[in-house]
């Protein structure tokens, strides 16, 4: 993904220039990351986020202490147990080993509840930070906003540079 924006960045600066050789793109850059440091609203939606993962993982960690306990005993009493006892106490174990791993996933997973709680609290305090940074970026003819606070990240542009209609015209002309 970043290869793909640097790429990018780099196809842009090479065909401004030749656009408007008389002319250059004005760029500018924000750290939205310190923003969101300072915000009032994005401080209080990190805490809310941070007491909910807090909690989760101290019932992930009486989860595995409870495994590690079940464990020991079993590991103990293993040489003597019947084969009976035996096969289900593995069973105990591997389903509390199961158990961790489903908790684990539904609350931090790709899609888990982490994700969705970050997502509602975040996203309208990230909104709004997009909405001003491309209010000012408007007022002050900025041509490109790039977000340095992680990966290379296009947060604004300027419509005059947007070559997407141009590519696909000479793309569909090209194919006949």
């Amino acid at each position: 993904m970043r290869t793909i924006l640097m790429f990018l960045c780099i196809l842009i600066f090479a065909i401004v220039p030749l656009q408007q050789a008389s002319a250059q793109a004005k760029i500018a850059w924000v750290n939205s990351q310190a923003i969101m440091d300072k915000l009032p609203e994005a401080q209080d939606a990190q805490r809310q986020i941070d007491n909910l993962v807090a909690e989760w993982q101290s019932d992930l960690a009486k989860m595995q202490n409870e495994w590690q306990k079940k464990y020991e005993e079993y590991d103990k009493k293993k040489l003597i147990l019947t084969d009976q006892l035996r096969a289900q106490s593995e069973k105990e174990l591997q389903d509390l080993d199961k158990k961790i791993a489903d908790y684990r996933t539904k609350k931090f997973g790709q899609n888990g509840e982490l994700f969705n709680k970050q997502n509602e609290l975040m996203k309208p305090v990230q909104n709004k930070i997009f909405k001003v940074i491309q209010d000012i970026a408007k007022e002050d003819d900025y041509d490109y906003v790039f977000d340095k606070s992680g990966d290379i990240l296009l947060m604004y542009t300027n419509d005059k540079y947007d070559l997407t209609s141009k590519v696909y015209e000479r793309l569909t002309n090209f194919n006949k």
